[in-house]
């Protein structure tokens, strides 16, 4: 039976038991015969203890990982043992709780083949499986491959190396010239605990990022994962989360960092701004409230033309912000060094995004950038208005005159145009254009003050009766639906859970979920539908294909439901 504690992207934190024993993963397997889980060495080969179960490891015709020639995986006691190379096509047995990779020391030090035999090995496992690789863990890999989608490891590798006189760190291998296979188990086993709680705090990528320079491989690994496991890794990205730090290059390839510069590629400003205006980041997040920003916009808002402005924050690793989205994930969570030094990759990531807003077509450009002008120079004609610090008296006067100068000759738009108009680009951004179409058609509006907004639908012909569709909160990050506003995105076929025919009291556990819309994230709104009824609505604690692949867990964290 397993039970998912925590996640943090792949890499989860989980409770497996079988009858009255238990384990935690991600785990360790040593040979102390007291413990849970651990293997042992006979005359036939090795032999894997798991809660009173006994696994031959050794079966048949012993085929390497780089022979070509498969072997026939087998099941003991619900414990299959899959020997790489993995056939073409495998698919983990329907009864198996956990699935075995004896040989996998053969792929230490060719990235290449362990992200894709990790990730073949995963996807065959699905989420409902414990994934056990042998041979392959160590200090400085553990998270990586916790991160990668492994949950047990092994402390052969270790203790084989500690023979050999390697000291194993996390940061680094050094020969020492004496036994250290002892320390180097603890090493192990402590790095693992470090690994449960960076899952546990939704941070494992940070952790990853930091082990990656133990090693040219590890390095050439994460690449490799970042790239042709993009999708995998995205797959299992929260839409909402804590605070994060970028703090080297690679951070720039987190996978919820390049779906937000995906998304951004379809995004599409509001249509009544005619200003552009370059910002700088902040420290302090979202950046509307920081005190750089409110000084920027005492100087922005001090006339009706503020609503011809369109705010665009310049940073990295996310590369623009427009105000209207500064209080979503991840903009409203990262941190990075600010040194005022751009690498080449910034400064070509910053100027294509900056490039794509500007295509979308502006009558006027500001900059307020001040020293990081460069970042955007000779994309359009533009005025700059930093003297010195950007929220300096002169440089703020200087954005007050500038702005009133570049809209003189325009009209002003309404508030309400301008609120309703901004609300449609966070609703594209969070469900896209054709369900952001059919929440705000002709009759719907929105009330309040940012990042406080109501999303409101009057009765075309009773305009007193009045329906909330929705509100956006800085808590939140995004916008939640009452259960009209999920009966119309639910119309779409879109964010949707069908569950089987029950009373919902409470939260939606995984066990009730008959389907769900593969393209639900962690974090984003999930709508309960029954036979086509919308019984429900809340935030997904699961992705979608986890609810439909789970039998344990809460798969929607219930808001609003059919009385």
């Amino acid at each position: 039976m397993l039970d998912i504690v925590s996640r943090s992207q792949r890499g989860r934190e989980c409770e497996y038991s079988r009858g009255e024993g238990k384990i935690a993963t991600p785990c360790v397997i040593g040979t102390d015969p007291g413990s849970p889980a651990w293997v042992s060495l006979g005359e036939k080969g090795r032999t894997l203890h798991l809660l009173g179960a006994e696994v031959p490891l050794e079966k048949g015709l012993l085929t390497t990982a780089s022979s070509g020639m498969g072997s026939e995986p087998y099941v003991v006691d619900g414990i299959q043992v899959v020997r790489l190379p993995l056939a073409e096509g495998f698919v983990a047995d329907e009864d198996a709780e956990v699935v075995v990779v004896p040989n996998a020391y053969e792929l230490r030090r060719d990235p290449r083949r362990l992200v894709d035999a990790v990730m073949s090995l995963r996807e065959a496992c699905g989420f409902g499986k414990l994934l056990c690789m042998l041979g392959i863990g160590e200090p400085s890999t553990a998270a990586l491959l916790a991160y990668m989608g492994v949950d047990v490891l092994d402390d052969s590798l270790p203790r084989s190396a500690g023979i050999s006189g390697v000291r194993l760190l996390p940061e680094t291998d050094l020969a020492v010239g004496r036994d250290v296979s002892v320390e180097n188990s603890g090493e192990m086993a402590r790095e693992i605990e470090k690994v449960k709680t960076f899952i546990a705090c939704d941070r494992l990528r940070e952790l990853v990022d930091q082990r990656s320079f133990a090693s040219s491989s590890s390095v050439a690994t994460l690449r490799i994962f970042d790239d042709v496991g993009y999708e995998f890794a995205e797959e299992t990205c929260s839409t909402v989360g804590c605070r994060f730090c970028c703090n080297s290059t690679q951070a720039l390839r987190r996978p919820d960092i390049k779906k937000y510069r995906e998304k951004m590629k379809s995004y599409r400003k509001p249509a009544n701004k005619r200003v552009l205006l370059l910002l700088p980041c902040s420290a302090k997040k979202p950046y509307h409230i920081s005190k750089s920003h409110k000084a920027f916009s005492s100087a922005i808002h001090t006339s009706t033309h503020d609503t011809l402005v369109h705010e665009v924050i310049v940073t990295s690793p996310l590369g623009v912000v427009p105000r209207e989205l500064d209080f979503m994930y991840p903009a409203n969570a990262y941190d990075i060094p600010v040194t005022g030094e751009w690498k080449p990759e910034e400064k070509s990531m910053i100027r294509e995004m900056v490039g794509d807003i500007l295509a979308q077509g502006y009558d006027k450009v500001v900059c307020h950038l001040g020293e990081d002008y460069e970042l955007v120079e000779g994309l359009a004609e533009m005025e700059c208005t930093v003297v010195g610090d950007p929220t300096s008296p002169a440089s703020l006067a200087n954005l007050d005159k500038a702005l009133r100068e570049a809209t003189a000759d325009m009209e002003p738009v309404d508030y309400m145009i301008d609120r309703n108009n901004q609300f449609r680009s966070v609703l594209e951004f969070q469900f896209g254009k054709e369900a952001a179409d059919a929440l705000m058609d002709e009759d719907t509006y929105a009330i309040g003050k940012f990042p406080y907004w109501k999303l409101i639908r009057e009765d075309h012909d009773d305009r007193s009766k009045k329906t909330q569709l929705g509100m956006m909160t800085p808590e939140r990050g995004m916008m939640s639906l009452t259960l009209e506003g999920a009966r119309i995105v639910a119309a779409l076929g879109q964010n949707t859970v069908e569950v089987m025919d029950f009373e919902m009291k409470g939260s939606l556990f995984a066990v009730g979920v008959v389907s769900a819309d593969p393209r639900i994230r962690i974090g984003d709104e999930a709508i309960a539908v029954c036979n086509g009824e919308v019984r429900g609505v809340g935030v997904a604690m699961m992705c979608g294909r986890e609810m439909a692949d789970l039998k344990r867990g809460v798969a929607v964290k219930i808001r609003h439901k059919l009385k």
